[in-house]
């Protein structure tokens, strides 16, 4: 076993085998801290300041799991998402917001999202969201 994968384990957390996470959300604090927190998971991360950025610059067909914010100018989180789920891409997708609506959580789910988080976001819950959606 390796060390990385033992330290997981002694945490209580998922080894993550550097899967590639892309962050989109307007707020570049919360991309930066996003990226640095998930990147002391081992995650490979990419992040984008806009929904539309993200589509032009990652295929469809490349691997990893989406964290979305809901609430961006522009194409939106739930646009965003719907615009995957028409495309016919598998990606897992996590919503975030800042948001603090409690029918939120129950619509993202109902969207196919493998979770919802509201800011600020808890770093362990995030990285359990991501091992569970990469294992769907």
């Amino acid at each position: 076993m390796q060390l990385k994968e033992l330290q997981f384990k002694e945490r209580g957390e998922a080894s993550t085998d550097k899967k590639q996470i892309y962050i989109v959300d307007d707020d570049e604090s919360v991309c930066r801290a996003l990226k640095i927190l998930m990147t002391t998971y081992g995650f490979t991360v990419r992040t984008f300041l806009s929904a539309e950025e993200f589509f032009s610059a990652v295929p469809n067909s490349a691997p990893g799991c989406l964290v979305l914010d809901i609430h961006m100018p522009g194409l939106n989180g739930w646009e965003a998402r719907w615009r995957l789920f028409k495309s016919g891409s598998k990606r897992p997708i996590i919503l975030i917001t800042a948001d603090q609506s409690g029918d939120l959580k129950k619509q993202a789910l109902k969207t196919g999202a493998v979770g919802l988080l509201q800011k600020p976001i808890d770093d362990r819950e995030l990285a359990g969201l991501i091992h569970r959606a990469s294992l769907n």
